[in-house]
């Protein structure tokens, strides 16, 4: 086994950085090359911690002539022979990542500094003109002081939209977007190259209905893995870290490189493309050799949970192999759009896992693991309302229970969590209540259990197996337990065990609304 002692790049955004300190890169300049060379103004959206800023870097050194930085990359082979290539432009890069958009004028605070750093070199005689003017006469005597256009680059250039903190201040910021960025259509003449990064892409905003050339490749074939790490890359890159990871965990290779791909990989950007690991997670467990929920941890998408409550949107849709949103609203974003879904994609909970070819429709599930239980444990808090108890959610109990075929035990934990539940008026909210409740703890399980959720006539509600045991579940709301155990019956749910060595248990449920509680628990063998 070869040692793993290198550098790994873990949140490190500066291509200088990365290559004149050792830190291992995965080559993707290709995709810079491929850029420059095909046009000029385009979008890219990717989730939260995905590479979107390296890359930027890297457009940015590349744009700036720094030739040393891409000794021995692809990019050096690519431009050989190219007598343009290397050539310094004048690059304006807008960094929008480290600001608190929370207060206010913050967003004309970040764009007046950038303002007074390209006034330093290229001249400050407008400074006192407002934003917009101060960015044209910028780019104007840039191009008279060096005789080259513009480079404009703009990193997360949605974060003052999404964590504005207000209505107000969020509209706001939209009209100062409006007059600043509408230079880059007006200029056009000007530019060189125009690149934007965001976690989403917002409609309505002056950015893109101004820029009507601007090139969305986010859902582009060709620019699929431009962000992220492919399993070629993965493979290439990292064998002596995953050959390490394995040997500290007792595993051999291939088990690792399994455990891996379920944890982090699944990432789609095109439906016709491969998957992509999320890098950020990656590169965490192969340098603490652990599987960890890295990306998750990073930031608690608790305005997203909140957006899926007041939508009144079912969760456990995320989990089907048929729930599907359109092309259109997966690439924009509303702030009023009820539908939470679009928002869960393009910020990563969600990933394509399909297309209908006929409707244009996008088929779409969590990417991985570390997605999936990372927002169910985010989910639980709030639908079993263990913010308001000192008991919350313990899984392992759970699957202590299914494992030893402890059901009067399961019965039990099942009415604790049932008697958290609000007791709200609407009964569509009770109902919904009582199925999240259901839902989340037997996906939550499946971390440790097999476990299949089932809403379509034919299956059992839930089927969970162990090595000694397999449950067949059926759920009732206002009925009887004997009701629910008598269609398990029926229905000949039992039937694909028949030949099974394990212990069969069928377990009828009912949840008493006006009660709130289980008030009926069957089970049979």
């Amino acid at each position: 086994m070869r040692e793993a002692n290198r550098k790994l790049p873990i949140g490190i955004q500066d291509f200088a950085s990365v290559r004149g300190e050792g830190y291992l890169y995965v080559d993707k300049t290709e995709y810079i090359y491929r850029l420059a060379h095909n046009g000029k103004p385009y979008f890219l959206s990717r989730p939260r911690r995905f590479g979107k800023s390296l890359f930027l870097s890297t457009l940015r050194y590349y744009f700036e002539g720094k030739k040393e930085l891409f000794q021995g990359l692809l990019i050096e082979e690519l431009e050989k022979g190219n007598a343009d290539a290397w050539q310094e432009y004048p690059v304006f890069y807008i960094d929008f990542n480290k600001a608190n958009f929370k207060a206010d004028a913050a967003l004309e605070e970040v764009l007046d500094e950038h303002l007074r750093g390209w006034e330093s070199i290229y001249g400050d005689e407008g400074r006192d003109a407002p934003l917009s003017e101060r960015f044209r006469y910028l780019i104007r005597k840039a191009y008279e002081k060096t005789g080259k256009k513009a480079v404009v680059l703009v990193d997360e250039y949605d974060k003052p939209l999404l964590e504005g903190g207000n209505t107000e201040r969020i509209e706001h910021n939209k009209e100062v977007f409006k007059g600043f960025f509408s230079t880059l259509k007006s200029y056009d003449g000007y530019l060189k190259f125009v690149f934007m990064t965001g976690v989403t892409k917002f409609s309505k905003v002056s950015i893109f209905s101004d820029l009507n050339q601007l090139r969305d490749i986010s859902l582009s074939a060709e620019y699929a893995h431009i962000c992220g790490i492919s399993e070629k890359e993965l493979k290439e890159y990292f064998m002596p870290e995953i050959e390490a990871m394995a040997s500290e965990r007792g595993q051999n290779t291939e088990d690792c490189l399994n455990r891996l791909k379920k944890m982090y990989d699944g990432y789609h950007f095109h439906q016709k493309t491969d998957g992509v690991y999320n890098p950020f997670s990656l590169l965490n467990a192969l340098q603490e050799k652990e599987f960890g929920m890295y990306w998750f941890s990073t930031g608690t998408p608790t305005f997203l949970i909140d957006k899926l409550k007041e939508s009144g949107f079912d969760a456990k849709q995320f989990s089907t192999d048929d729930y599907y949103e359109e092309e259109s609203s997966l690439t924009d974003y509303r702030m009023d759009n009820e539908n939470p879904v679009p928002l869960f994609y393009q910020t990563g909970y969600l990933t394509i896992k399909g297309y209908d070819e006929e409707f244009r429709s996008y088929a779409l599930g969590y990417p991985n693991e570390e997605v999936r239980y990372g927002f169910l444990k985010s989910l639980a808090p709030y639908y079993l309302c263990a913010e308001k108890t000192s008991r919350p959610l313990d899984v392992r109990n759970f699957v202590k229970d299914i494992r030893r075929g402890d059901t009067d035990s399961l019965r039990d934990r099942f009415t604790a969590l049932f008697a958290r539940l609000p007791y709200p008026s609407e009964e569509k909210v009770v109902e919904q209540n009582f199925q999240n409740v259901i839902y989340i703890v037997f996906m939550l399980l499946g971390q440790f259990v097999v476990t299949e959720w089932h809403s379509a006539k034919g299956r059992a509600d839930c089927v969970v197996e162990t090595d000694d045991y397999v449950y067949l579940f059926e759920f009732k709301r206002d009925k009887s337990a004997e009701e629910a155990l008598k269609q398990i019956e029926d229905s000949g749910y039992a039937k694909p065990y028949a030949a099974d060595g394990r212990t069969l248990l069928k377990v009828g449920v009912n949840f008493n609304s006006s009660e709130r509680t289980i008030d009926g628990w069957e089970v049979a063998q």
